[in-house]
């Protein structure tokens, strides 16, 4: 496809970026529900929920354009040439990603792109699958144990756990880990160094679907929590005290069950005051 492509004749080129929200088709928008009806083209991710293509108009193209962990995707150039070609032919294009399309979601590359070939953009934000662990009873703040959040991604562009994990390692603020599945070992491993292997930790999947899975322990015991409930891609890990506000951290039987031992609710995961 030629870069240079002219628009059509009454074609006026746009793209929209658009948030799917974190699997609930309930959780979408209203903004965004609105513009997917007056959708040309709609190309959609892996983690956006095909259920949302219903409210796509007649007319309108569906393109998969997906990228599936550590096996089959689309490349990131081929979608930019889809943009491209399809906002010049056919006019509006809704770029539909999972979760907000502005974390870890390339989104805003695709912004980028459109906007140097002369392309109108807008973006519309969705809720983050880091905003649905709530439905898990997973507070990210509480005034009382933690300070703040960090959003780091698990795997670089390398291959390499992120360095901003070990700085984040050091605050009282809740750790948020996006595409860190295959680094269970190296983050359970990097918060035992550090003495803080016991911080209450949650692996969770699907959050707001019915087939969600959870699971809870001390960090160190991060592997063991995801092979215990069989979790696979996509899953966030959240590690600190918030975690042990709405679960009990796993003691006993199903300690040694799972390769861990016993850990006190009690200490300093109780709340003072």
């Amino acid at each position: 496809m030629s870069s240079k492509q002219e628009n059509l004749p009454g074609v006026v080129p746009e793209l929209y970026v658009v948030g799917a929200g974190p699997g609930d088709p309930e959780l979408l928008t209203l903004k965004a529900h609105r513009v997917l009806q007056t959708a040309a083209v709609i190309l959609y991710d892996n983690l956006a929920n095909q259920e949302l293509l219903a409210l796509a108009p007649a007319g309108c193209e569906c393109l998969y354009v997906g990228k599936k962990p550590y096996g089959d995707y689309t490349p990131q150039e081929t979608i930019h040439e889809l943009i491209l070609e399809k906002a010049r032919s056919r006019g509006r294009v809704i770029r539909l990603k999972g979760g907000d399309p502005f974390i870890f979601g390339r989104g805003f590359e695709e912004i980028l792109f459109a906007r140097a070939h002369g392309i109108a953009t807008h973006y519309i934000p969705g809720i983050s699958s880091m905003q649905a662990l709530g439905f898990e009873d997973i507070p990210l703040t509480h005034r009382i144990v933690s300070e703040g959040v960090w959003m780091v991604t698990g795997t670089k562009k390398d291959g390499s756990l992120s360095v901003d994990l070990r700085l984040a390692m050091q605050s009282n603020s809740t750790v948020v880990i996006y595409m860190g599945l295959k680094k269970a070992a190296e983050i359970a491993a990097a918060y035992c160094e550090m003495g803080k292997g016991d911080t209450p930790a949650a692996v969770v999947q699907h959050l707001t679907l019915p087939q969600r899975k959870l699971a809870v322990g001390p960090v160190r015991t991060l592997p063991a929590l995801v092979a215990s409930q069989q979790i696979t891609y996509p899953a966030l890990i959240v590690i600190g005290a918030v975690v042990a506000l709405g679960h009990e951290i796993p003691t006993g039987a199903l300690s040694q069950r799972l390769g861990y031992q016993s850990l006190s609710i009690g200490g300093q995961w109780e709340l003072q005051g």
